[in-house]
């Protein structure tokens, strides 16, 4: 087989369903060798939304994602979305063309030292240098793509490894200068016959890597019984889940069972929103940091303690703390815990609702209810407040809630409408909210949601925009309608960064640089083949929401242009 045949194979044999690319002439073998093997090539408009939908799917399957690139500006353009799924913990395999590995330094198209560009932004970086060796090194980058802290590996593949050997050795040929008698082109066709030899020894032979399932580090048993102990003498126990719980979906519904057999309030971030679905009365949503002050217990199982828990300065310095997570850096970092475990935190909790009973929490766990329906009510209050004519991003968003199927997963590409519809849209099942992650990324949108749209064909896919991330990834409207993925998009056009924006303009009294047109992002999604909707006025909210749900069954991807108008409501909530 050629070096594109064994990828194809490999990629079968690690359970991969899908490729997510854009065409180079340095991968065209990968592609068709995938195709070839079943592998289903969905090809994009940028290589930086390969890689995001890659990420995604490693994500909602827990099998690592697979993107591939072409040589040089193919491979820097996925820059951003490799680091994001780096700090997102993504087992994502990276697949990058090179140049002739005879040509390599000498000036050919697109070479550049890619080795050294991925290194810091990857678990491990693998290059080839004969067909038989490709195989290998792709095997090795899944492994250390699931090992452990998951994350990205890079595999390079130079393009003469992934032809057929004839059609190598013609190139070398030509380029050569053929069949020369003198001394010179006798000594290079020496060398070059040496070299093929090399490269494609033992290629018919080759075998695509076998899968390897990864050893996780789990906490002892010494350790669950003494976080029991501590949960038992708990009077005021919180819990905080994040994205790494989920690291193995298989397991979600056990984790869910688990988490309501203990008992303890819980705050759930990132991934783990929607894992109770949306009315657990162990669940809260609001008030967090109140929680953390008030608890005597904080048990934080996948969540580092970084800016979104405030360094940890917010945490009762007098509770008794236990960190969990896979990265021992993570346990220890900004706080020091009780007691830290390095270890999965999903298998950790399933473990210890084993081991413990739900305390006599329920005067606790009605404080917290009671702070939590006077916020809802709050934005409740906030949702019917009339904004010029406009439609209020609230009321939107709590009309979007109410129409959502229980199958929907959402899409999240934004700042401040995004994180307004955060407070207010409910996940209704685990593994059904993407957001960029701890990298705060833009741009993730459409990558998240073509991945999300094919792992779950009959979910809808909601993919909630502000306008200004919007455009990082609009023109994906065109795979989607080429690839028949029927997202439903809703852009929060405030004509602003308003995330920025708001505090700018109080602080620095100058809004240059935030502000942006009122664009018709309907009629660009219509440019690629999409359905588009625009929506002004709040009485034609539920309206459009039916519309679209309605050309989404029909099998249309839609585009809901929705005018909002700025709010108060995340008053001074910038992060930086």
């Amino acid at each position: 087989m050629n070096g594109g045949d064994l990828v194809g194979a490999t990629l079968e044999t690690q359970g991969v369903q899908y490729v997510f690319t854009l065409c180079g002439g340095h991968i065209s073998p990968i592609l068709v060798g995938a195709k070839r093997r079943g592998v289903r090539v969905i090809d994009v408009r940028d290589e930086k939304n390969a890689v995001f939908a890659a990420d995604a799917v490693a994500r909602l399957t827990g099998v690592p994602g697979v993107a591939a690139v072409t040589a040089g500006p193919g491979l820097t353009n996925t820059i951003t979305a490799v680091q994001n799924a780096k700090m997102a913990e993504s087992p994502v395999v990276l697949l990058g063309g090179a140049t002739a590995t005879v040509l390599r330094g000498r000036g050919s198209l697109q070479d550049i030292d890619q080795v050294a560009l991925m290194a810091p932004s990857v678990k491990r970086v693998e290059a080839a240098k004969s067909v038989r060796g490709l195989g290998r090194k792709l095997g090795r980058a899944f492994a250390a793509a699931r090992e452990g802290v998951p994350g990205p590996a890079f595999v390079e593949a130079p393009v003469d490894l992934l032809y057929e050997e004839e059609t190598v050795r013609e190139w070398y040929e030509k380029e050569s200068g053929g069949n020369g008698t003198d001394l010179g082109s006798r000594v290079v066709q020496l060398y070059l016959r040496q070299h093929l030899f090399r490269q494609f020894a033992g290629a018919r032979s080759a075998a695509p890597a076998a899968l390897e399932l990864p050893s996780v580090a789990e906490a002892s048993a010494r350790e669950i019984q003494s976080v029991a102990a501590l949960v038992r003498e708990a009077r005021q126990p919180v819990l905080v889940i994040g994205s790494q719980a989920l690291l193995e979906p298989q397991a979600v519904d056990a984790l869910a069972h688990a988490v309501i057999r203990l008992g303890i309030p819980v705050f759930l971030g990132g991934m783990a929103r929607g894992l109770l679905g949306a009315d657990c009365p162990l669940q809260f949503r609001h008030q967090r940091s109140k929680a953390l002050k008030k608890a005597d217990l904080v048990l934080i199982a996948g969540f580092p303690i970084d800016f979104r828990l405030g360094y940890g300065l917010g945490i009762n310095r007098r509770a008794k703390l236990v960190t969990v997570n896979r990265d021992p850096a993570q346990v220890t970092k900004n706080r020091k815990p009780t007691l830290g475990i390095t270890g999965d935190p999903g298998r950790f909790l399933r473990q210890l609702a084993d081991a413990v009973k739900p305390g006599p929490w329920e005067g606790w766990t009605q404080q917290l209810r009671d702070a939590e329906r006077a916020r809802d009510a709050e934005i409740d209050a906030q949702a019917t407040q009339v904004v010029d004519g406009l439609v209020n991003p609230i009321h939107l968003s709590k009309r979007l809630d109410a129409a959502v199927a229980d199958d929907s997963v959402f899409v999240v590409d934004g700042g401040d409408f995004v994180a307004t519809a955060a407070y207010v849209v409910r996940p209704r099942r685990p593994l059904s909210w993407l957001d960029p992650g701890v990298f705060g990324t833009l741009g993730v949108g459409a990558g998240f949601a073509m991945a999300a749209q094919l792992v779950r064909p009959q979910a809808e896919v909601w993919l909630l925009y502000g306008d200004g991330a919007a455009a990082y990834s609009i023109a994906e409207f065109d795979t989607f309608v080429r690839h028949e993925l029927p997202v439903i998009a809703v852009v929060g056009n405030n004509a602003s960064w308003q995330q920025i924006a708001r505090d700018q303009t109080e602080i620095l009294k100058d809004d240059v640089g935030t502000v942006l047109r009122r664009t018709d992002y309907h009629q660009v999604a219509e440019g690629y083949g999409a359905k588009g909707l625009v929506l002004r006025a709040p009485d034609e909210v539920d309206d459009v929401l039916a519309e679209a749900k309605r050309l989404r069954a029909a099998g249309h991807p839609v585009l809901i242009n929705a005018w909002i108008k700025d709010t108060e409501f995340r008053k001074g909530s910038i992060s930086m």
